[in-house]
């Protein structure tokens, strides 16, 4: 294996562990958006079971206080998770024009093996050429 196939296995390698990472970090952005979303809908049941009962309706205030502080717990995890995701992003656009930068290395070396192959080619063909016509 050339040295240029290395640097893009390598590449190719950062890139996929990058993925992995962003889809890990969304899926975990996408489970705490659900609790949020659940939280949500507690304090609608909540509120529709305070509503009907009058005995319920007393410990409104505090459950709402609670449910408020929990919303806040949890926006603050969605920040940080988002922030961490704009992180993991980043690296993987970087990772990304490495890789690209690496493909065109390796693809111009691999040109240039070519060109210099046919190029001894070429000189070959000629000396088989003047062999010939010396004879």
């Amino acid at each position: 294996m050339s040295w240029q196939a290395s640097l893009v296995k390598l590449a190719n390698h950062d890139v996929e562990t990058l993925r992995k990472r962003l889809t890990e970090v969304l899926d975990r952005r996408a489970a705490i958006e659900a609790r949020l979303v659940a939280l949500a809908a507690e304090v609608q049941a909540e509120m529709a079971h305070a509503d009907r009962d009058a005995a319920v309706g007393l410990y409104r205030a505090g459950f709402l206080k609670g449910a408020a502080v929990r919303r806040d717990r949890i926006q603050t995890e969605i920040d940080a998770v988002a922030l961490e995701e704009a992180g993991a992003r980043d690296a993987l656009g970087q990772a990304f024009e490495s890789l690209k930068k690496f493909e065109h290395v390796a693809e111009t070396a691999r040109l240039a093996g070519l060109k210099k192959a046919a190029r001894i080619e070429a000189a070959a063909m000629d000396e088989m050429g003047l062999r010939k016509r010396a004879r």
